[in-house]
């Protein structure tokens, strides 16, 4: 079994101070809808302040239709025009519980 079949590919949303939080918002929403992972980088103070507005704007659009998110940050090293840099990387995930979904065990399934 090669890896696509045992975990879906992951998404690397690159987020600027100049992103709209709504817009990534919508994009992480989607992705997690559709059983994508999510990895958000953000390089930078504004750019970190912009994607977290869309962790919390994405919990938004997500709660109503039964799905609970996680936000696992980390560091990175990353190269930008020959220069090191550390960016922060938030995973997003949905949350479980014992291995159920959050969704599926509040509705008593």
């Amino acid at each position: 079994m090669d890896a696509e079949q045992q975990a879906p590919e992951s998404g690397c949303l690159k987020v600027s101070s100049k992103s709209s939080p709504a817009s990534v918002a919508g994009a992480i929403a989607g992705m997690v809808k559709d059983g994508v992972g999510v990895e958000i980088q953000a390089v930078g103070a504004g750019a970190v302040n912009q994607a977290v507005k869309a962790i919390a704007i994405s919990r938004g659009f997500l709660s109503p239709v039964g799905i609970e998110i996680a936000c696992i940050p980390s560091f990175a090293d990353i190269v930008i025009d020959g220069e090191y840099r550390t960016a922060i990387r938030f995973a997003v995930e949905p949350r479980y519980t014992h291995g159920t979904p959050i969704a599926d065990s509040a509705l008593g399934e």
